[in-house]
């Protein structure tokens, strides 16, 4: 009589063509081996929620999360650095790492057991929310801390103008690239930043805030925390909120016209930069970077 035929052990698996196959099995065997005292917690692993990390629930108030990619890894000793002073300074729950783990098992590099955020990601836009938002923003701005340069958030726009225009044309087929440049070319003008950096979460997308009830009680993926232009981390007044969400989040922040242009411009940036590596490759953001675009060229009044 032959053996029983054993199931596959579940995976979190592919969006980059170099991204790593992380089983259950293996994360397993890393708590159990590492940290013995977790040995009796379920685990399981989550469907994706980002481009570059694994997470595996760990019992009710754990999550392990481990790089996916190799480009990643930075962001394990980031995080352990700034997720818990920056998120108790603003006033926001984060996933802060409790524990860190080695290579092994067939699992190349480092990576971390962080705190559970209970919560679901915003699915409508809310005034509430905005208002929520821009309490954080401003929190964040006023932080007089020492910390790194966020590279990404942290030069002129107009640096950047031959990839944005690379980016449109290589996704000329669904996206009005002449009114896309447009946009980019007025968030370029504005007055640029003064230089001085405040400080960043660096990647307030939809699926890195966590809210109960409608209000914004968290914030996910701190590993691109660091200082730059205070537009840098004005994305959700496109990539999440609606109009009138929008003039929430502003009137709240009190931001001057220039600050609010470059902001476009960055939104547009990140979107332009994921559509068109994601499109073919991780159907959600693709949409969502889509959905950004349509956002700033409404609000820059070149929806026609």
């Amino acid at each position: 009589m032959s053996s029983p035929t054993r199931e596959p052990a579940p995976t979190v698996g592919t969006v980059h063509d170099d991204e790593l196959t992380i089983t259950v099995d293996q994360v397993r065997a890393l708590v159990d081996e590492q940290h013995p005292r977790w040995r009796d917690l379920p685990l399981r692993a989550l469907p994706h929620r980002g481009t570059d990390h694994a997470l595996f629930r760990l019992g009710d108030d754990l999550a392990v999360r481990l790089p996916r990619i190799a480009w990643a890894q930075e962001a394990v000793e980031r995080e352990r650095a700034s997720t818990e002073r920056l998120a108790a300074a603003v006033g926001v729950e984060a996933p802060v790492p409790v524990a860190a783990g080695e290579p092994g098992h067939g699992y190349p590099w480092r990576w971390s057991v962080v705190r559970w955020v209970p919560g679901a990601t915003p699915t409508r836009p809310t005034p509430v929310l905005a208002a929520d938002l821009a309490h954080v923003v401003r929190r964040l701005r006023a932080l007089d801390l020492p910390g790194r340069v966020n590279e990404r958030r942290a030069h002129p726009l107009a640096d950047l103008t031959d990839a944005v225009a690379a980016d449109a044309r290589a996704v000329g087929d669904e996206v009005p690239v002449d009114r896309v440049l447009r946009a980019w070319e007025a968030a370029c003008a504005a007055d640029p930043w003064d230089g001085v950096g405040v400080w960043l979460h660096g990647d307030l997308a939809p699926g890195n805030l966590v809210v109960r009830d409608g209000r914004l009680v968290g914030l996910l993926d701190w590993g691109g925390a660091g200082r730059g232009d205070p537009a840098g981390d004005l994305g959700p007044a496109w990539n999440l909120l609606d109009a009138p969400s929008r003039a929430v989040l502003r009137a709240v922040l009190g931001d001057d016209d220039a600050t609010w242009s470059r902001g476009r411009g960055w939104a547009l940036r990140q979107a332009l930069l994921q559509l068109p590596y994601y499109r073919t490759r991780y159907v959600p953001l693709a949409d969502h970077a889509r959905a950004t675009i349509r956002a700033v060229l409404e609000d820059s009044g070149l929806t026609a």
